[in-house]
């Protein structure tokens, strides 16, 4: 009995460093790309930092479902959920204000800083590999990060064809795929939270 006790604690240290990481790496990466998104008038890139800010708040409320019930944790993953999908509503409300007000993207700000951002999700991506089969709250943080070396990956797409068509509309495209990612990733965590509550947990479909 003990010793299982030991390795649950060892599991739950070794998720508590994981996210603190993750947390940290995160955090610098919203600040960063939301000034540089204001500076290169980039949606994409906008709506990349929002992103980021909602994995630091993931991360956040993951890192205090460690070592609760099974409840609780499916209570952290809704809340994640939760904050996603408002956040990715958020996000396409900008590209339609963007599109009517009009914008002139830097592009060479936005391939940059995008694969800054790409580099850094797949080092989180690296991290949390080992864990997205385990309990819904890191599953949940799994989901965030990989949607987010997707977005990251457009945004530099999205900031080449800027580059050689001097089109802002490749952006505005890439901030409403970026939203609706965002939006895909919530509903399924929201789903798995409630499977989890009825206790039919079930592993993420990932596409």
């Amino acid at each position: 009995m003990a010793g299982c006790s030991c390795e649950i604690e060892i599991k739950n240290n070794k998720e508590r460093k994981i996210l603190l990481i993750l947390f940290a790496i995160n955090g610098i990466m919203f600040f960063i790309e939301l000034i540089s998104g204001w500076l290169a008038d980039s949606s994409g890139l906008m709506a990349d930092s929002l992103d980021m800010l909602a994995d630091s708040l993931v991360y956040a409320i993951a890192l205090f479902a460690v070592g609760k019930s099974i409840r609780e944790k499916a209570r952290s993953a809704f809340l994640n959920g939760f904050f996603q999908l408002v956040l990715g509503i958020g996000v396409f409300i900008d590209v339609i204000r963007r599109l009517f007000m009009g914008s002139q993207p830097e592009s060479v700000i936005m391939i940059y800083i995008s694969i800054a951002a790409l580099i850094a999700n797949l080092f989180c991506f690296y991290l949390l590999s080992k864990n997205q089969n385990g309990d819904i709250h890191m599953r949940a943080t799994w989901i965030c990060t990989r949607n987010d070396a997707i977005a990251n990956s457009g945004v530099i797409l999205a900031g080449t064809i800027v580059y050689f068509s001097g089109s802002s509309l490749p952006d505005l495209i890439i901030g409403s795929l970026i939203s609706l990612i965002v939006v895909k990733g919530a509903i399924q965590i929201l789903d798995e939270a409630r499977k989890s509550t009825l206790n039919k947990e079930v592993l993420p479909h990932c596409h």
